[in-house]
């Protein structure tokens, strides 16, 4: 991680940088957007609900603005205790943010899980924009129709029409998220997209294609933590990854008949990390059994998250 310096700041009066909470409920898109904005990826994307953990912090530049955009976990009522912590830190990224943006699946409209997030935004005192995501997929009437339920729900300051995915109606959200940014000095160097550890986010990246080769069969609580990180003399980095499970049966689903699963999730993770870092990657995954992890204050600490407890 890049500290910011006050040798990388933008004089005041030439600039503007603030803090943006993207929020919404699970799979509403919101981690598909962060990357577009930052024009790389910074957060995992797949199709498992809550499959945003902590809160991820990606940095853009527009015009003169900079903006920190802070991707927090799905909003949704909790089950567990993770889920408790994951809920408890959206809500406290909101709170932080200089601009609260609501991401909504414009396809499922004001339903339930939209309508309580809603319902808590008047406790946040910060300006709040609407954008309705996957309007690929919906007709402009009923688009209208929905906005107008969304804003009798509450006055936001600004709706927009978007598709994360396509990128229509983006470039408008970011203008007018850059426009709203207090002025002040830049907080990190022109080039830096994330405050995210590289070891971390090379966890994450293992993580999704988990997810994505296992989606029904493994899960939600299965971990990823990168265990060592060793650049080589020849430019190549050796990363060994522990792929954490809760049973024994779970580990044989991760390693598939004679590897061949493990094996093929490897493979795609160390393709992406090698074209994130520029550089060859050693990808060695490991499987172990960790019961009862998502009841250990530690691995909490790891995540960014307060531990709730009982």
């Amino acid at each position: 991680m890049v500290e910011p310096s006050d040798s990388d700041a933008v004089p005041a009066g030439a600039s503007r940088c603030g803090f943006v909470a993207l929020i919404g409920a699970p799979n509403a898109g919101k981690s598909t957007l962060l990357n577009r904005l930052i024009g790389a990826k910074v957060s995992i994307v797949t199709h498992k609900v809550q499959t945003t953990r902590a809160l991820v912090r990606g940095i853009a530049l527009r015009g003169n603005a900079q903006i920190v955009f802070v991707d927090t976990p799905g909003i949704f009522s909790p089950r567990r205790r993770l889920d408790t912590a994951m809920v408890r830190s959206a809500w406290s990224g909101a709170a932080d943010a200089d601009l609260v943006v609501l991401i909504a699946d414009a396809r499922k409209g004001l339903d339930e899980d939209a309508r309580d997030i809603v319902a808590r935004l008047g406790d946040i005192a910060r300006p709040k924009y609407l954008a309705l995501n996957k309007i690929d997929e919906m007709r402009r009437d009923k688009l209208l129709e929905i906005s107008a339920q969304f804003n009798e729900a509450h006055a936001f300051a600004a709706t927009f029409m978007i598709s994360a995915l396509t990128g229509d109606g983006v470039d408008d959200l970011f203008d007018a998220i850059a426009a709203a940014m207090p002025e002040g000095p830049w907080l990190y160097p022109e080039d830096q997209i994330s405050d995210f550890p590289m070891r971390q986010l090379a966890a994450e990246i293992t993580r999704e294609k988990l997810y994505l080769r296992l989606h029904q069969e493994l899960p939600y609580e299965s971990h990823v933590e990168t265990e060592s990180w060793t650049e080589q003399k020849n430019g190549s980095v050796r990363v060994e990854q522990v792929i954490y499970v809760a049973r024994d049966s779970q580990k044989g689903i991760v390693l598939g008949k004679g590897g061949r699963t493990i094996r093929e999730i490897g493979a795609a993770a160390r393709e992406e990390l090698a074209d994130i870092l520029g550089q060859p990657v050693h990808l060695f995954l490991f499987v172990k059994v960790r019961e009862r992890w998502a009841d250990d204050p530690e691995r909490y600490r790891e995540l960014g998250l307060d531990f709730p407890g009982d």
